[in-house]
């Protein structure tokens, strides 16, 4: 599960990445930047959840 775990983040930060590339810094909401830009938060918030995720099975192991 903890590979699964560091696969799904490695993929958010890829997709974050790829979005910086196509993102439009002098307009980033006018088409395809704002796309990007929903695709960034949205990245943010797996990396974040999953950051959360590991930090609670490692509790859960401590606590056992």
């Amino acid at each position: 599960m903890k590979y699964f775990i560091f696969t799904i983040i490695f993929l958010a930060l890829v997709f974050i990445g790829i979005s910086i590339s196509v993102l439009d810094f002098q307009d980033p909401m006018e088409g395809d930047s704002g796309m990007a830009l929903i695709v960034i938060l949205a990245s943010l918030c797996v990396v974040v959840l999953m950051g959360i995720l590991l930090v609670s099975r490692r509790i859960a192991k401590k606590h056992k």
